[in-house]
């Protein structure tokens, strides 16, 4: 599911707004499904670019991937008309 730039920042403003990063990913499958949301630990994305960084009002941040799929692997993209699904993490 390809996102439109619109889409990419309700998707930001979700992330910014939920109480957690599970509750942003539960919000975000039901508002772009049949894409994919999942919630990974900081670590896991190191070294990766974020499409967005939220900064959050009480202090620290969120990032925001896309992942793109060619059916077997998976792999981070900037692209957002590749994207096959969104990653949390909190940065």
């Amino acid at each position: 599911m390809a996102l439109t730039a619109d889409q990419l920042n309700e998707a930001a403003d979700i992330v910014a707004r939920s109480d957690s990063v599970r509750a942003a990913a539960a919000q975000l499958r039901a508002r772009f499904a049949p894409l994919r949301a999942l919630v990974v630990d900081a670590d896991d994305l190191r070294g990766e670019t974020p499409v967005r960084e939220v900064a959050l009002e009480q202090g620290g941040a969120r990032a925001l991937h896309l992942m793109a799929t060619d059916g077997h692997c998976w792999v981070v993209t900037q692209d957002p008309c590749q994207a096959s699904a969104l990653v949390l993490s909190q940065a």
